[in-house]
């Protein structure tokens, strides 16, 4: 079963019932992790080939009171709410997890992924001092545009791209000749994931190519979001959000933790060509900016950190990785104490789910 997951405080939205249509007579779940700010209903029943039996819509109330101790220590009015989310999928047996938001409407080239990958690009990056940054949107444009959370003096690291080779000594766990891929995340056209000074200097409506995916093997750094991003059991537990940082870095540092964490099972994040239409919420580009400031001063240094974190291999220690890499990032002062006691009730309603 799949199942989606997103977080709100509107009621559905156009881009929330083309999801629901696309879904509609599959094997899917589609769970909404609400908030104080509302809704306190969601209905889909405009989209009638969409069953109710598909829906879970999980109020404030709802979260608090389940049995996930994180609900009740999770701060309100923010975007980590997502996590009870992401528990309701995992304990209702999900075979994989799609994350996305209620501004993302699926394209024609939307479908349902498979854990592992063909037909790949590898992108590796170009000798220069660690850590390796690619700009992997540059692999589907030639326009000059990046991804929110990458380094602004590494926005020209686009890396050396070659077609995947099946075999091929390149660090990457294989099967039946495609790549591994637990993780994946799939661009948006229209109003792509990129930081404000993107939108303040160069704003405008945006199409990507479309092109094979690609793959960035371990030791290569690029941030990912929260948007259209795909998820396989061995790697739930790093979905988790942190709390405790900007609410324009929370999904960029999660996706920084996770991808360290990928290394250590042989294999790295997949980017496959737009898959949503994203009609953007209104956002204040200023504040966006303001609270991006965090991720301008300290990218580089949390990957540096990361890099410098000694991990464990295999797939029994993904959650271990997990906690060591944010206790790094919490003596390094990059997050405050008080992150832990949320990653601890994470853990434990991970482990009581699956």
């Amino acid at each position: 079963m799949l199942a989606c997951v997103i977080t709100t405080i509107q009621r559905p939205t156009d881009s929330v019932r083309t999801l629901a249509k696309r879904l509609a007579g599959s094997d899917s779940h589609l769970i909404i992790a609400g908030d104080t700010k509302g809704p306190d209903s969601f209905d889909l029943s405009d989209v009638p080939e969409f069953g109710t039996h598909q829906l879970s819509f999980l109020t404030i109330d709802d979260q608090l009171a389940s049995e996930f101790e994180i609900a009740k220590l999770l701060p309100t009015k923010h975007y980590a709410r997502k996590n009870v989310g992401y528990l309701q999928a995992i304990r209702s047996g999900a075979s994989s997890i799609y994350e996305t938001d209620d501004d993302n409407a699926p394209l024609d080239s939307w479908k349902l992924r498979d854990e592992f990958v063909g037909n790949l690009r590898t992108v590796q990056a170009e000798d220069c001092d660690s850590p390796n940054w690619i700009n992997v949107y540059r692999h589907f444009s030639g326009e000059n545009i990046w991804p929110r959370g990458l380094p602004l003096d590494r926005i020209q690291s686009v890396g050396e791209v070659r077609k995947h080779q099946p075999g091929e000594a390149s660090g990457l766990r294989e099967e039946d000749g495609r790549v591994w891929a637990p993780i994946q995340q799939g661009l948006a056209d229209g109003s792509p994931d990129v930081d404000a000074i993107w939108r303040l200097v160069l704003d405008r409506e945006f199409t990507f190519d479309q092109a094979d995916s690609v793959i960035l093997p371990p030791g290569s750094w690029c941030p990912f979001n929260t948007q259209t991003t795909w998820w396989w059991p061995v790697v739930y537990p790093l979905l988790y959000v942190p709390s405790y940082c900007s609410f324009r870095m929370c999904d960029i540092w999660k996706s920084f933790v996770a991808q360290r964490c990928l290394w250590e099972l042989e294999t790295g994040v997949v980017f496959h060509a737009p898959e949503v239409w994203q009609e953007r919420n209104v956002h204040d580009l200023t504040c966006d900016f303001d609270d991006e400031v965090p991720g301008y001063q300290q990218n580089n240094r949390i990957a540096q950190i990361l890099e410098a974190t000694t991990l464990q291999g295999g797939a029994e220690n993904v959650g271990k990785n997990l906690k060591q890499c944010y206790k790094s990032l919490i003596d390094a002062e990059i997050f405050p104490a008080k992150e832990m006691q949320l990653i601890d009730a994470w853990l434990t309603g991970v482990a009581d789910s699956l």
